[in-house]
């Protein structure tokens, strides 16, 4: 959206000083006509960026250029820019106001804390499909210690421990990837990854949550908002999930039923092993959670399971062969 590249385009400026048309389209993805627009705009909206000519030529900001804004605290700043990140301002004509004043919110955040403001726009992703006039920031009820933990962890890229309620299930204690948070219809929604498997889960429904200091499994970047569809399509639909027939060593069932959605049926063969009817996300997540346990665990069915594990097998023999 054309009001966040703008905020990137003043933010190139300061940090590398001087840069061409060119190197600013590079950056920015777009063409060198869009970022002379841009520059127009910035100049409209009192950004004060000027133009050297000559070889060693270019875009740059005046120096000593700061915006200034006092009284609001980081949490109030991050705030705003969730607010302001996306579509509101564009609806009704104010792209290149809302520019400038996405810049003064993020001259106000602290210097260890400006690049997270670059993360949000990515990160959290507020009523994508909600009439703009009755957007709200305010999801259902949860505690601010929860929210706050689990947002830190987002924005961090930190690996996240939630105590959580599925429906129908005992809480667990679970260790995910964060990868961004959703409010739609004033419910909050945390996307993520555990064991390799998309989750998708209800704020609401956290009982505790605890940011670890691990780096988090996770894209460098993300479409929030095509992320957000994608997954919520599949739980309309029932999205892609498979069962899977599976022989398994009794010493590692946990191991495998943890990864999974759901149990369905359980029972000992002849030899002591378990048999078990397991429901994954997809068939992906399927073969990656039987490969982690290799030879304690068996697919039986379905027939392509097998097919996919052994090509895997048999691709790792072939890596690994005695050279000639």
């Amino acid at each position: 959206m054309r009001a966040d590249r703008l905020v990137s385009l003043v933010l190139l400026l300061r940090q590398r000083g001087r840069l061409t048309a060119a190197e600013l389209a590079d950056e920015l993805e777009v063409s060198t006509r869009t970022v002379l627009r841009d520059i127009e705009a910035l100049s409209a909206a009192g950004v004060p960026v000027y133009a050297e000519r000559g070889r060693h030529g270019g875009y740059a900001l005046l120096p000593g250029f700061r915006t200034e804004l006092t009284g609001l605290n980081h949490d109030e700043a991050l705030a705003l820019l969730i607010a302001g990140s996306r579509r509101g301002a564009q609806a009704f004509g104010l792209g290149s106001a809302l520019a400038s004043a996405m810049l003064k919110v993020i001259d106000a955040l602290p210097e260890s804390y400006r690049d997270t403001a670059a993360d949000v726009a990515e990160r959290l992703l507020v009523d994508p499909q909600t009439d703009l006039l009755s957007r709200r920031l305010i999801a259902e009820e949860v505690p601010d210690t929860i929210s706050a933990e689990i947002r830190r962890a987002v924005l961090a890229g930190h690996k996240l421990r939630i105590h959580y309620a599925a429906v129908d299930q005992t809480p667990k204690w679970r260790t995910v990837d964060p990868i961004g948070l959703v409010i739609v219809r004033d419910q909050g929604y945390l996307l993520a990854t555990r064991s390799g498997a998309d989750r998708t889960y209800r704020l609401s429904r956290v009982l505790a949550a605890k940011e670890l200091s691990e780096p988090a499994q996770r894209p460098g970047r993300v479409d929030l908002d095509r992320a957000w569809q994608e997954r919520s399509t599949r739980f309309r639909t029932g999205g892609d999930r498979i069962a899977v027939l599976v022989r398994v060593n009794p010493a590692r069932r946990e191991e495998l039923v943890s990864t999974a959605l759901a149990v369905r049926a359980e029972e000992t063969d002849t030899n002591g092993w378990l048999r078990l009817e397991v429901i994954f996300q997809d068939s992906r997540h399927a073969e990656w959670a039987l490969w982690q346990l290799t030879t304690d665990a068996e697919a039986l069915a379905p027939q392509s399971l097998r097919t996919s594990l052994r090509h895997r097998a048999a691709a790792i023999a072939t890596y690994y062969g005695e050279s000639s």
